[in-house]
């Protein structure tokens, strides 16, 4: 399960960016996730209900946008959504298409507590 891995990576980066902020908690996570990332996000979802155990991750809610794989035909120049990787185009049938999004794995968001300043 490679979401384990991912799940700690995730946490090592938020809470590398949450201790520049003197963070003591982070209380919000936001995910952009495509669904042509490889992530089983249900397997994510696991990974991080126990990765996040004794982190400033800990109370925190984790919100996970799962991005829409969408492709352009090179013949026709259709966008359309894709599950896979070799959908054809359903306007002409091309098998040729760049993909313009959904394969993201990134942080978009970190909301924080922060000592108060006396």
């Amino acid at each position: 399960m490679h979401e384990f891995s991912i799940a700690m990576s995730i946490i090592e980066i938020a809470e590398a960016e949450a201790k520049k902020a003197d963070a003591t908690a982070i209380t919000e996570l936001v995910l952009d996730i495509g669904t042509l990332s490889g992530i089983e996000f249900q397997a994510l979802d696991t990974a991080m209900e126990m990765a996040v155990k004794n982190t400033l991750l800990e109370n925190a809610q984790i919100k996970v946008n799962k991005i829409q794989a969408r492709a352009r035909c090179s013949d026709c120049g259709e966008e359309f959504d894709i599950e896979n990787i070799f959908d054809s185009c359903p306007k002409c049938g091309g098998l040729y298409h760049e993909l313009l999004c959904g394969k993201e794995l990134q942080i978009k968001s970190l909301v924080v507590d922060t000592p108060d300043v006396q």
